[in-house]
């Protein structure tokens, strides 16, 4: 979604140590621990944190009983003890979540 969404095509994508993704045929270069090697992933990383934090603080408007404001979403042993309280919301990945819930 992303590189359909931006204004000048990129000759080459660069990516943090990702197998094989779909560039829209853009060539990409997967770089291990990229984010420790390479400027601008490490900026996208940190671009990217801050954004997801910012969305977990919204959702936990939306599902306070979660705590996602202080987790992010982590799995901390709060998350897990209000999963299995409340259940999983729309925003839980079932890939996470089937660890520990039934």
């Amino acid at each position: 979604m992303a590189i359909d969404k931006l204004d000048v095509k990129p000759d080459v994508i660069l990516v943090d140590a990702l197998d094989k993704i779909d560039t829209h045929e853009i060539p990409y270069i997967s770089v291990i621990k990229g984010d420790a090697k390479i400027y601008s992933i490490s900026a996208a990383s940190i671009i990217a944190k801050v954004t997801r934090d910012r969305i977990m603080r919204e959702y936990d408007e939306v599902y306070p009983q979660y705590g996602f404001a202080g987790h992010k979403g982590y799995g901390t042993a709060k998350h897990i003890q209000a999963i299995r309280e409340y259940g999983i919301c729309p925003l839980h990945r079932k890939s996470f979540t089937k660890n520990f819930v039934n």
